[in-house]
């Protein structure tokens, strides 16, 4: 036996816990190691392809507008025969799927549907989609990262902070922003904040940054704006702008869902052909409006002042980003909402720009219509502030940053009861992604963490001998019979009954005994145990399903909920 199966059963126990452990910090920066290597061959085989035909990458008005038409038509034909190929039941993608798979599947991810997202992910950006990174991403960080979990057969609550890594990793990897990964993903994918989970967290973002930084450079999208410090004068009107970027955020989310709905009950086929057709007609029209965000960015750095073209850029990104990803391309919303928002930010410098006299300061507005945008369309304004922060490199934006971020955010949710257009998809596809207090407490231990092994066990014995060991038991020690069944054997859990001795019937009383694999946490067993409220289950392990380990009673469920949050 290798050596670490000797040692993984207690490292096992060990995650079971939800606490800090040296143990949980290294595998989650594996887990970040291993999303980052499919992040840099992700952004790596995008750039290959992109170089064929581009002059820049992502800069679509560098190819002939012959080819350029035909470029998101092929990209929308290969996307589909990818989903064919892998299955059209598993070309649920993007964020809002991965925030499913993490509430309620722990964070696992389906290999076919990580396909999708890898080579439809790589097809779309290619050939000019207007969708981000950021979206296959997430998903191709969480992947790599829980598969090392799988593989250990680590406890799910420990399979879902690698999850977690994962992600952050991959979000660190594309856009070079360690901390406002980490914090994305604790206000939006886990939306909540434990240490335990902060801080490998954190580590697998670091490892993230520092893998990609080793083959892409320190550099990211924004070092190209000329960011400038602003003077009091300007705070009265960035609250206008902030409402701008509020009304623009749910006009998008709005659209957004309006066209999803359109569309819901068209064959995928037809639905990537309509916006690969979308995509040809605009783009052919409107090439700055192709791609991510960094087409945008270089217009609005080279042509600040330039009203019609910043405007029909935007336009044509707003139309491309709706059908692109409303109509289902593979693809994340954060790249385009930041290049829409940094057109629109640069287009409201052109007011202060006329008054001043000076156009310098459009960098600095088109990073805060960046941040605006983003906080009032993902309900991320945390996530918004800090990747300002980091991209900008500059502390004189963080208080204008504030100051948009926050009345974007209250104008979206005061005026126009606005949601996160992640959660308005999963509510739409009908992908839950709440728990009920009872469980948000017990997926964070593991069965492990609980096992108890104070039991006897009797294999196929009779009456007497069950009523001998019974006599023997000394609380809090359980009896178990094994039986033989029809399905092989069944465990029991044996006990005096007062009221079956009153009627001269046997005084015991036989309670069969679901079993859970050791990767389970407590809501699994509080699920089997919740209607009777008394009773046990046990524990086994995959590879021996027919041996027991341990038992976990309903008092143990009981006494947790009671500790953690007085549930019961």
């Amino acid at each position: 036996m290798q050596r670490w199966q000797i040692w993984l059963p207690s490292l096992q126990r060990r995650l079971a816990l939800p606490q800090t452990s040296l143990q949980l910090c290294i595998l989650g920066m594996l887990g970040g190691l291993a999303a980052a290597i499919l992040i840099i061959l992700f952004r790596l085989a995008i750039i290959g392809l992109q170089l064929f035909f581009l002059e820049r990458t992502d800069d679509f008005s560098t190819v002939a507008a012959d080819i350029r038409w035909l470029l998101p038509l092929c990209g929308a034909a290969l996307v589909g025969l990818i989903a064919w190929i892998t299955g059209y039941r598993h070309y649920r993608l993007g964020i809002p799927f991965v925030i499913h798979r993490i509430k309620l599947k722990y964070g696992t991810m389906p290999t076919r549907n990580t396909l999708n997202q890898f080579f439809g992910g790589i097809l779309a950006l290619a050939s000019g989609f207007s969708v981000g990174r950021e979206g296959p991403s997430v998903h191709l960080g969480a992947y790599g990262a829980s598969t090392i979990g799988k593989y250990l057969q680590l406890p799910f609550n420990s399979i879902r902070i690698l999850a977690g890594c994962g992600i952050a990793a991959g979000i660190s990897a594309s856009f070079n922003t360690p901390l406002a990964a980490v914090i994305f993903v604790m206000e939006v994918v886990l939306r909540e904040y434990r240490v335990h989970v902060f801080i490998p967290i954190m580590l697998s973002s670091v490892v993230g940054a520092l893998v990609t930084q080793s083959v892409f450079g320190n550099v990211n999208e924004l070092a190209l704006l000329n960011i400038n410090p602003i003077s009091g004068w300007h705070l009265p009107y960035l609250v206008l702008c902030g409402i701008v970027f509020g009304a623009i955020a749910f006009v998008f989310n709005k659209n957004m869902m309006r066209l999803i709905r359109l569309f819901k009950n068209w064959p995928l086929i037809l639905r990537l052909a309509l916006a690969g057709a979308v995509t040809a007609a605009v783009g052919y029209l409107i090439p700055h409006a192709m791609g991510a965000e960094t087409g945008a960015i270089f217009y609005a750095v080279n042509a600040p002042n330039d009203v019609a073209l910043l405007l029909t850029i935007f336009i044509g990104k707003m139309l491309l980003t709706l059908f692109a990803l409303g109509l289902g391309v593979p693809g994340g919303v954060i790249g385009p909402v930041f290049g829409i928002g940094i057109v629109l930010g640069t287009l409201l410098a052109i007011i202060p720009s006329a008054v001043m006299g000076d156009s310098s300061i459009a960098g600095t507005y088109a990073v805060l219509g960046m941040a605006g945008l983003m906080a009032a369309t993902m309900h991320a304004p945390l996530a918004a502030l800090v990747a300002v922060m980091e991209l900008a490199h500059n502390p004189g934006i963080i208080v204008p940053a504030m100051l948009v971020i926050a009345t974007a955010y209250i104008t979206g949710v005061q005026f126009f009861n606005n949601k996160s257009i992640f959660l308005l998809q999963l509510d739409f596809l009908q992908m839950p992604y709440k728990l009920s207090p009872a469980d948000d407490v017990l997926q964070k231990v593991g069965v492990l963490a609980l096992l108890d092994n104070q039991y006897q066990l009797l294999d196929a014995p009779d009456e007497p001998q069950v009523l001998q060991a019974l006599d023997k038991l000394e609380p809090p020690q359980q009896l178990l019979v094994k039986r033989q069944s029809e399905t092989g054997h069944e465990y029991l859990l044996a006990s005096y009954d007062v009221q079956l001795s009153m009627t001269g019937a046997s005084a015991v009383q036989y309670l069969p005994l679901q079993g859970v694999n050791h990767q389970a946490t407590m809501a699994e067993v509080f699920a089997i145990l919740e209607d009777k409220r008394e009773g046990a289950v046990y524990v086994f392990r995959e590879q021996d399903p027919a041996q027991l380990i341990g038992i976990i009673r309903w008092d143990q469920v009981r006494s947790l909920l009671v500790k953690q949050n007085n549930l019961l």
